[in-house]
């Protein structure tokens, strides 16, 4: 290649200091960390707001829809429990617990009417016995025959895992994306300037 050339172009970049990129990758990878941990931080703010709503019986819905519309569009938010995990991270066990005590009052307010039919039922039909005690068959029979035995109600329904995407266009994304635009740069001008200033010799 031309000398000439050559030292023509190295004198038109010198003023290029790749230093210059080196301090504004420095400058955005600090911006992105912090911007980072504020996702993280205000994520586990709007956990603790699930976790308070399950306990209180308050607006839960609204609390999980929160949480979950922040953490799908903000990197370092992730809530998914991965493969090795037995337990989901969000768990509403309030609500659960409040469903699962509900049902068993709803069972035993059924159970109790049960047994009322079916001694109504068969006093009708077995008028005569001492103390009822032929009845005894007749009220099991009526009693399997009419089970209210309610569904067992999934825990799953009730657990949720939420997972956060490897790049947001928040001010964690773009200031990564400035820190590897800067650190690419800041490689490609001390590589190129150290080959331009050999060259022109």
């Amino acid at each position: 290649m031309n000398k000439r050339l050559l030292h023509h172009v190295w004198t038109r970049l010198r003023w290029l200091k790749p230093g210059y990129f080196l301090v504004l990758a420095i400058i955005s990878g600090l911006i992105c960390v912090f911007a980072l941990r504020a996702n993280n931080e205000h994520m586990i703010q709007l956990r603790e707001a699930v976790y308070t709503a399950d306990k209180n019986n308050t607006n839960i819905t609204a609390a999980l829809q929160d949480l979950q519309a922040y953490v799908t569009t903000h990197m370092n938010t992730n809530l998914n429990a991965g493969a090795t995990s037995v337990y989901p991270p969000i768990q509403l066990k309030y609500t659960y617990d409040r469903l699962v005590t509900a049902q068993a009052d709803a069972a035993a307010a059924s159970n109790s009417q049960l047994y009322t039919d079916a001694q109504n039922y068969c006093q009708a039909q077995i008028p005569t016995g001492f103390s009822g005690r032929g009845r005894v068959p007749c009220i099991e029979q009526y009693v399997q025959s009419h089970d209210t035995s309610l569904p067992q109600i999934p825990d799953a329904l009730y657990k949720f895992a939420f997972v956060s995407p490897r790049w947001s266009p928040d001010l964690a994304g773009w200031s990564l994306l400035l820190t590897i635009f800067f650190g690419v740069i800041f490689i490609l001008t001390f590589i190129g300037k150290l080959w331009l200033k050999r060259q022109s010799r």
